[in-house]
């Protein structure tokens, strides 16, 4: 055989082989849209099918609101809602009035982005803060109040973690904030400084880094980086293996994957005594940051409460300094609110 021939049968025979490996890595590419595990993970793989995300427009508009309320360090406050929750004397207005009232937290406002998920509630934003963001979804009217566990919620809550991972893709460190959480204190010195993913509970057991404590997803700090971004993915992509769940429950049974510890994402639970809720209340208006109406379904239970709430804080800051430390106030609340945490919670397990 002539030296020629020898050397175009070699050119041959590379040019086969990188294409049947650029055929085998996009069929694995594919395979991982709809099965996901942490012996697959390749960051590339993971897909995201919401159409919100996928507009340049949209995205770009995104940036430069997120830019415009963000703190120095690229760090924003982010809350959804929709115009059940966005309407006059509702959720909303008590949301931005306990910022107002909070102890060094009305200039928090600021870095608050709020996301609205439908044009109503958009047009509503506009009126009374400065940042706002419409987030539609084609074909899903998120303008009422999607009652716990219909279709409707549980698309609305998986449109938020998608979101949430296109913010971390984008540079932004967040703090996410359900609108149903009222804000005393600026929670930023509570936080873990070495930690990626930090998030509230409904009921915490005493150390932060308990995986069994039982997480809530309407409170979360969360760093931008490549193990967030990642494991953002992984939550969305998960539903798919747990369908009928919300994010949360979801939550639940991945926390104890191995992907996570693979990814190296360090998760820490944030203390009830600083992030309560109904759920596990903060006992002490002298260490609360923020209180939450979880354990609690329907919107005029929950607004009850929160006036509550707004109430109370209000006597609390009346109080002189010696009597503060005393702490002979305290909440009023559940009362409209009648569920216990048994209620309205699916103990974590492995399983």
């Amino acid at each position: 055989m002539s030296p020629e021939i020898s050397t175009q049968i070699r050119h041959g025979a590379l040019i086969i082989t990188f294409v049947a490996l650029s055929a085998l890595l996009l069929y694995t590419a594919t395979y991982s849209h709809g099965r996901l595990s942490s012996a697959s993970f390749s960051s590339s793989f993971f897909p995201s099918d919401l159409n919100h995300s996928s507009a340049p427009d949209s995205t770009a508009e995104l940036e430069q609101i997120l830019n415009k309320a963000s703190m120095v360090n690229k760090t924003v406050i982010l809350t959804t809602l929709n115009d059940a929750w966005a309407s006059p004397g509702s959720i909303l207005d008590l949301f931005l009035k306990s910022f107002k009232l909070g102890d060094g937290t009305h200039k928090l406002l600021n870095h608050l982005v709020i996301v609205a998920l439908d044009q109503k509630a958009c047009n509503r934003c506009q009126i009374v803060h400065k940042h706002c963001y419409a987030l539609v979804t084609e074909d899903v009217d998120f303008q009422h109040e999607a009652l716990f566990m219909t279709p409707n919620y549980l698309k609305m809550m998986w449109t938020r973690i998608d979101f949430l991972r296109t913010v971390l893709e984008l540079g932004y460190t967040f703090v996410f904030s359900d609108g149903d959480i009222v804000w005393f204190r600026d929670p930023f010195p509570r936080f873990f400084p070495d930690a990626d993913f930090q998030i509230a509970c409904d009921h915490f057991l005493g150390r932060p880094e308990d995986m069994n404590n039982s997480p809530n997803g309407g409170f979360n700090y969360v760093k931008s980086n490549n193990r967030t971004i990642a494991f953002y993915k992984f939550w969305y992509c998960s539903r798919e293996t747990y369908p009928g769940l919300h994010d949360q429950n979801v939550l639940n049974r991945i926390k104890f994957d191995p992907f996570i510890s693979n990814i190296g994402l360090k998760i820490r639970f944030l203390d009830t005594a600083n992030f309560g809720g109904l759920c596990e209340p903060s006992r002490d208006l002298n260490l609360v940051c923020t209180m939450h109406v979880n354990c609690c379904i329907g919107m005029e239970r929950k607004l009850a409460d929160l006036k509550i709430m707004l109430q109370d804080w209000r006597a609390f800051m009346s109080l002189p300094s010696d009597l503060k430390n005393q702490s002979i106030i305290s909440w009023r609340v559940p009362r409209n609110c009648r569920y216990t945490f048994s209620d309205n919670f699916v103990f974590s397990n492995k399983s």
